[in-house]
């Protein structure tokens, strides 16, 4: 059986993007009139064969009936808006997951603020800065690493959990765990959304425990664990792969308050992460918002050499501007300012932009 997948492609921007709408030339993205596209890459996949062709939106209808039945529901799914189910975030703007890990191992910042007075000013100075959704981790999870056990996890950030609400009523709060115990508790405590990498794998008690929530979540991708994911990482297609693991993660959940997350690094080698970036789009067609981290990861100093650098924040930035090109509503970053500074210029020179 043949398989179909849709990726809007060939984006126009602001003023561009508005008249094009409006001449029925181009489609909305998400629901956005500043971004439009007017083709689509159509993807086949039947066992380990795959075909792709790009073709403009007026040339639909002379697809297979098969196809042209999936890319028109594909279609209704990337038009469409998404529903804005997370505390003050609008998903027709761009938003800023600040980092916070409350741990002494995170890979590019543990220790730096795992004690209450340090994290409590990092916090503010992100929310400062224009971060509108915080994440808080007790865990790293960076290449390598081993299980916390849950109640030393849940020590590390509990009063950071326990006391931002009163601080930041306004402020989405996030909570970076694996384990449904640590997950609840942080609810108790008015958390916001869940993002579990392990895309709710790890504990086979958090689905069915959050049912009685109605919580927002992330649904992230990891092949393997923080331990051994790094460990040659292999797929058949990793985008083809990681949308199929999506389509099944989405039909578990009890709700659809779901923004989804290809994990960038996360079990993926370099070719694989560049896919997963150039092909951002692809995952539109699921109908979700989606989040992506690629701030300070690996890649960027495997493509940069000799001028890595300790924080990378040319590398985060130029790939964020990327993302946010194709239509991408979250970013989880730990360099708020400077991502944010890049976030405004790169919008109003789109804006102003015409042909």
């Amino acid at each position: 059986m043949t398989k179909y997948y849709t990726r809007a492609c060939n984006f126009y921007y602001g003023i561009n993007a508005k008249l094009l709408i409006r001449k029925k030339i181009a489609l909305p993205l998400c629901g956005n009139n500043n971004i439009a596209f007017d083709k689509v890459e159509v993807i086949s996949r039947k066992k380990n064969k795959i075909l792709s062709k790009v073709i403009k939106l007026k040339k639909i209808d002379t697809l297979n009936t098969s196809c042209r039945k999936k890319v028109k529901q594909d279609l209704k799914k990337i038009v469409l808006k998404r529903k804005n189910f997370l505390k003050n975030i609008n998903f027709l703007e761009p938003s800023i997951m600040g980092i916070v890990n409350l741990t002494p191992d995170s890979f590019s910042d543990g220790g730096k603020f795992n004690k209450p007075k340090k994290a409590k000013k990092h916090i503010f100075n992100m929310i400062k800065a224009g971060a509108n959704i915080i994440d808080v981790g007790g865990e790293s999870t960076r290449p390598g690493s081993k299980t916390v056990l849950k109640d030393m996890e849940w020590r590390r950030i509990e009063n950071i959990v326990k006391n931002f609400k009163k601080k930041h009523k306004n402020i989405c709060l996030s909570i970076d765990t694996r384990k449904s115990e640590v997950m609840i508790k942080a609810i108790k405590h008015r958390a916001d959304l869940i993002n579990d990498v392990s895309g709710f794998n790890y504990d086979n008690q958090s689905l069915s425990r959050l049912k009685n929530y109605n919580i927002s979540k992330v649904l992230h991708h990891m092949q393997g664990t923080p331990n051994t994911m790094q460990k040659n990482p292999k797929y058949k297609n990793v985008l083809l792969d990681i949308y199929d693991f999506f389509e099944k993660g989405i039909k578990k959940m009890d709700n659809k308050k779901i923004v989804i997350d290809p994990g960038i690094g996360f079990g993926k080698n370099l070719k694989h992460n560049l896919t997963l970036i150039s092909k951002i789009s692809l995952f539109h067609s699921l109908g979700f918002p989606i989040l992506v981290g690629t701030s300070r990861k690996r890649f960027i100093s495997q493509i940069s050499g000799i001028n890595d650098s300790k924080e990378r924040i040319g590398g985060t930035i130029a790939s964020v501007l990327f993302l946010l090109s194709q239509g991408v509503q979250i970013f989880r970053v730990h360099n708020v300012n400077e991502v944010k500074q890049g976030i405004l210029v790169f919008r109003k020179i789109l804006s102003n932009f015409k042909n």
